[in-house]
């Protein structure tokens, strides 16, 4: 960890989204990696797993709180998009989680304390990280209303109880929903692919927030089909939490957590 001219490890080598010149930034992964990434992410979960379970309590407390502040302050019409929203800055939050299959890995004891006081290697980046990743989800949220306003014109929200229906019941709605999940899928690819392996790169290493995010988009494009899939099972996870009442983000959240780990340290490359 001391070592610190070789952290940046890619972008001088590289040259193109497609290309490399350093074979080593080359990562074939298996097609369902991300399987034996939750399996390794439960494991680190069961050890010492009120420690994880804290930390997912801690998380569905702030999304509980966020959620009703937004329906309490009349702010109901972004609840969709502020929860796809979170996905976005899931890693960010998720830091005393990496923290722990850190310790995990080193043989080390990993404590609450240390969960929730995370040194990061790269110290402020992570947040200036966090920070642009807030700012892609005002985006994406300005994104939906703005999207709103395309298709129903400045009519006033229906409400959580109405809105349903009014997508689902007229061809507008459908219209909406479909361009509504293509632009958010390509808010979601991006945000996805630069912060996977950046927040635990900075963690890890000492490097600038840029470049851990740049790093982050270029392991994703060389393993491309893998992490489809793996984006897939995080989805899948996520409507789990959502169908639950945010409920499952006690244990869900932890897990990918844990597992997220695990997909980083199975690209990163040793320090050396």
């Amino acid at each position: 960890m001391g070592q610190t001219d070789n952290s940046y490890w890619l972008l001088s080598e590289t040259s193109g989204i497609g290309e490399t010149r350093d074979p080593r930034l080359q990562r074939h992964l298996p097609l369902l990696a991300g399987a034996g990434w939750l399996a390794a992410g439960w494991r680190d979960f069961w050890i010492r797993p009120a420690f994880s379970i804290a930390y997912g309590v801690g998380v569905f407390v702030l999304s509980v709180a966020f959620v009703w502040t937004l329906i309490a302050f009349g702010r109901d019409y972004i609840l969709f998009p502020s929860l796809a929203g979170f996905l976005i800055v899931a890693p960010s939050l998720a830091a005393g989680l990496y923290e722990k299959s850190r310790a995990i890995e080193q043989g080390r004891q990993a404590s609450f304390g240390a969960m929730l006081r995370v040194r990061p290697s790269a110290g402020a980046q992570v947040f200036f990280t966090g920070l642009l990743l807030c700012m892609l989800t005002l985006l994406w949220n300005r994104a939906a209303v703005l999207l709103w306003a395309l298709f129903f014109g400045v009519t006033a929200f229906p409400g959580l109880d109405g809105v349903v229906g009014l997508l689902v019941g007229s061809p507008y709605g459908w219209a909406m929903l479909l361009v509504g999940t293509v632009v958010g899928g390509l808010f979601a690819s991006f945000a996805f692919a630069t912060s996977v392996f950046a927040v635990p790169m900075l963690l890890d290493r000492r490097v600038d927030a840029l470049t851990a995010m740049a790093t982050s988009m270029k392991l994703v494009w060389n393993n491309l089909l893998p992490m489809i899939v793996w984006g897939a099972m995080v989805l899948v996870l996520f409507g789990v939490c959502v169908a639950t009442g945010l409920v499952g983000v006690v244990v869900i959240f932890p897990l990918l957590g844990h597992a997220t780990w695990h997909a980083y340290r199975a690209v990163a490359l040793p320090e050396g």
